[in-house]
């Protein structure tokens, strides 16, 4: 019988984590975005993460939230403001074990108790089927330069409040 994997945990981002997180979202962009964007392209989109004091005061500004598996982050969040997600990363290693869900889950929650009656996110091409199976529509599609790059994504909306009733398991 196979064991049971361990269940993911989330906390708030505290400034130490900034280092892993940044190594998160290099290997992140490095290993999943392959087959939607051109290397030049990613090694662009991986250099927010180079100068880690930046990077570190951007996840510090908004609400970010970690998830770790048996103590070690393995995944992040951030929502800005109340409405926008900002970041959305998760380590290749833990794809399709419910981390990236369990975040986006958690920002549903808060942006909704901050008031928020809907919820953007500007989807990279290799995470738009995510938002889309989790009721994310498209509404405008994006070019955006990073680094002297051009990347391509879309703004995907969810309009909270209509699927958890007051009291409803979660």
């Amino acid at each position: 019988m196979g064991q049971a994997l361990p269940k993911p945990a989330l906390r708030p981002f505290l400034a130490t984590d900034t280092p892993v997180l940044a190594a998160i979202f290099v290997a992140s962009v490095e290993e999943l975005t392959g087959e939607d964007y051109s290397e030049a392209q990613q090694q662009a989109w991986a250099g927010a993460a180079d100068d880690e004091e930046q990077f570190g005061k951007r996840l510090a500004g908004e609400l970010t939230l970690v998830a770790t598996l048996q103590n070690s982050p393995v995944g992040f969040a951030a929502l800005k403001g109340k409405d926008h997600i900002d970041m959305l990363y998760v380590h290749p290693g833990v794809v399709g074990q419910g981390v990236a869900s369990m975040l986006l889950d958690a920002l549903e929650k808060l942006a909704g108790g901050r008031g928020a009656k809907a919820l953007t996110v500007d989807a990279s091409d290799n995470a738009a089927e995510f938002f889309t199976k989790r009721g994310y529509v498209a509404t405008r599609r994006n070019t955006v330069t990073v680094n002297g790059e051009w990347l391509a994504n879309t703004t995907m909306q969810k309009t909270l409040g209509d699927g958890a009733k007051p009291g409803a398991p979660t």
